[in-house]
């Protein structure tokens, strides 16, 4: 789990009596909220917990909720931290329930403070709903949902404990504790910092430029921060509003810019996007990276693989420190069209070798996505339609489908009457290209949702459009869209002639570079002659087309081209090749996801292996598929062809297997690791625990 992986370097010190309170707690009740100050420890309590449980739970999802600025997205972004992809046009709340049912999964919810009363609707339907659900919230304010179980969070509980956190830290600053007086020092120092261990890790990371006792004698009461609201606080509020007030007196006052402009971003982020967004004025681009440097000895910022985040508590105060500073304006323009640059150059690149690192570029950014499109929604609507059309392809992959939908809708709505098609004609502060592209990125997300009425109306319109801006790279991209929506249909024939009538779909060599929209229309047109029977015309495309991406490095047209691939050697009796190619097709696809095209693979390689006489592994890959059409919210999708191929497989694997055998391997896969799966299905080998 990636969320884990920023606590690895620091030890876990102390805390055991908490433990045991939270454990018991979680024996007791299905919701238990971690509650307490800022830089108390919450997050760090969970994940311990989390991780010492073992499998006591069918699954666990952490849902990070410190990045989301938009309440509307809580049940998507829940959604995808419990490993769905849905592709119904459901809720997300809707698509969480189905997809828990009866399982008993964990779901922890960190960081619940700036969205109490999302939190609370959400998780109060959760457990309603969802049996075997438990919850495990951090927040700073109980949820307040009914028979919620509230474990208050305190500063660490003994001098000792807090002189080992500190100690810790301090060794890891490069000034251990070197002896009895050191020590006693120190306890001295946790007791003034009540034992807080956020406090005490900013405290002891001051040991990189000044002495304990210097250290000891520091200036407490000086907080270079505007006096907060009056309001009732606890003492610990103080004790950390202080030290974070005193590591910024500290710094120097390039650091403090760069903490106050970097304290704009919702997540991690990398050094080139501190240089992008706060490079500029008293701090040239090039000074960005040594004052990062600065930021990281004095755990302001935490460093890891080249990525760099700030804890809630530093974050907030950079913030208000924004705020005084009257930059907050000039950091949201900043801040998205740096996103809306990277999105167009992950467009650009999508069909060739960049594709693969881009996908993950592109997850990397998500929260940055979400925040620029929300300023544009508000500011420039056409960049925000065009930032959304940059990543739809991506976001499909990803599980981001329900929210690239209501992007895009948000981005069109104003130039759509209630109840009417989009409009054909973009309208006058929008570029022709950027309107074919958001209305072709909608009616995909349209068609993968199930909603084809509504997607054949925005093709069509995409279409009219594109005809009305002779866009041939929208042409192609509407050419594929119809084309899919046909194939969904049932309608091979018609998906193939559509393509036919563009010309890089006549049949002429496909270029040794084409563009993704050559592709894509090539690609329905493989599918179309597939399921129209013209298998020698079918493979020999599907042949050229994945020569092409191979020689690209292309990973997502490739691997559908593998597929195709399968799918014509298994009606031509070839069970090896179907094979081979089914598991070179997830060998693309796990270096982008795609939960729903996986799931066909892996339908695809159940039959070729059935064919083959491995039936155990048939019946493997069967649960595997399952697993993955349980993820998109489908028993089975796909082109209707293999609904049929897939029934009288199943029925041929249970007369040979036996009913029991055939459940208990299938069950087995259904319960397995997504990424696991994957990997067997890519890369063959014995059926795990046959």
């Amino acid at each position: 789990m990636a969320w884990m992986a920023w606590d690895e370097e620091t030890s876990f010190i102390g805390r055991a009596a908490e433990l045991g309170v939270i454990g018991a707690a979680m024996r007791e009740s299905r919701l238990v909220t971690l509650s307490g100050a800022g830089g108390v420890g919450k997050t760090r309590l969970a994940r311990r917990i989390v991780t010492s449980r073992g499998a006591t739970e069918d699954g666990v999802g952490w849902a990070d909720l410190s990045p989301l600025r938009n309440a509307e997205l809580l049940a998507a972004t829940v959604a995808h931290a419990l490993g769905l992809s849905d592709h119904t046009a459901r809720l997300p709340a809707e698509a969480i329930c189905a997809w828990v049912g009866d399982r008993a999964t964990l779901l922890v919810l960190d960081s619940c403070e700036h969205l109490p009363a999302e939190c609370r609707d959400l998780v109060g339907d959760l457990l309603t709903v969802c049996p075997n659900l438990r919850v495990l919230a951090t927040s700073r304010e109980p949820l307040r949902v009914r028979a919620e179980r509230v474990v208050e969070i305190e500063p660490l509980t003994s001098v000792r404990e807090a002189v080992a956190l500190f100690a810790d830290r301090a060794a890891a600053a490069g000034s251990p504790l070197k002896n009895d007086a050191d020590h006693r020092t120190a306890a001295r120092l946790c007791d003034q910092l009540d034992r807080l261990p956020l406090a005490l890790e900013l405290a002891a990371a001051q040991l990189r430029s000044m002495s304990l006792p210097r250290l000891c004698a520091g200036p407490y009461a000086a907080v270079d921060l505007p006096e907060a609201p009056a309001v009732a606080r606890p003492p610990r509020h103080a004790a950390l509003r202080t030290t974070i007030g005193w590591s910024h007196e500290l710094c120097a006052p390039l650091e403090r810019l760069l903490w106050a402009r970097l304290s704009f971003l919702p997540g991690s982020f990398d050094a080139e996007t501190a240089r992008q967004l706060a490079g500029g004025g008293p701090l040239p681009p090039d000074r960005v990276a040594p004052t990062l440097a600065g930021l990281c000895d004095k755990s302001v910022l935490l460093r890891k693989d080249g990525r760099y985040r700030m804890l809630d508590a530093v974050r907030e105060y950079g913030r208000m420190w924004l705020a005084e500073l009257g930059g907050e304006r000039e950091t949201a323009r900043r801040h998205a069209e740096y996103v809306l640059a990277r999105t167009r150059q992950a467009h650009r690149e999508w069909f060739g070798p960049a594709q693969r690192g881009w996908y993950r570029q592109i997850w990397l950014l998500h929260a940055d996505i979400r925040l620029a499109a929300d300023h544009l929604l508000a500011t420039d609507r056409a960049a925000a339609l065009e930032l959304i059309g940059n990543v739809t392809s991506f976001w499909v992959c990803s599980g981001y489908l329900y929210e690239a939908r209501q992007y895009l809708e948000k981005a069109v709505a104003p130039f759509t009457a209630p109840s009417t098609e989009p409009s054909t004609a973009p309208p006058s502060e929008m570029p022709d290209g950027t309107w074919v592209r958001g209305l072709w990125s909608l009616g995909l997300t349209l068609t993968l949702q199930g909603e084809h009425r509504a997607a054949h109306a925005t093709a069509a319109a995409c279409r009219r459009a594109a005809t009305a801006a002779r866009d041939t790279d929208g042409l192609g991209r509407v050419a594929y869209l119809e084309g899919l929506l046909h194939l969904l249909e049932g309608r091979p024939l018609a998906a193939a002639s559509g393509v036919e009538t563009l010309k890089h779909g006549s049949g002429a060599p496909l270029p040794r570079r084409p563009t993704a929209a050559a592709a894509l229309g090539r690609l329905v047109h493989v599918f179309g002659l597939t399921g129209s029977g013209r298998l020698d015309r079918a493979r020999h495309e599907a042949l050229e087309l994945r020569d092409v991406c191979a020689a690209l490095d292309e990973h997502w047209t490739r691997s559908y081209a593998e597929h195709q691939l399968a799918l014509i050697a298994h009606l031509e009796g070839r069970a090896d090749h179907a094979v081979g190619h089914a598991r070179a097709a997830l060998d693309a696809k796990r270096h982008i996801g795609d939960a729903f095209g996986i799931a066909m693979v892996m339908d695809l390689l159940a039959i070729a292996l059935a064919d083959t006489g491995d039936e155990p592994a048939a019946a493997y890959a069967f649960g595997a598929a399952a697993r993955f059409w349980d993820t998109v919210g489908h028993p089975q999708r796909g082109t209707p062809e293999i609904a049929a191929l897939r029934g009288e497989c199943e029925d041929r694997l249970v007369r040979s297997l036996g009913r029991s055998r055939y459940d208990r391997t299938f069950d087995r896969a259904t319960a397995g690791d997504a990424r696991a799966l994957v990997a067997w299905g890519a890369d063959g080998g014995p059926v795990p625990d046959e």
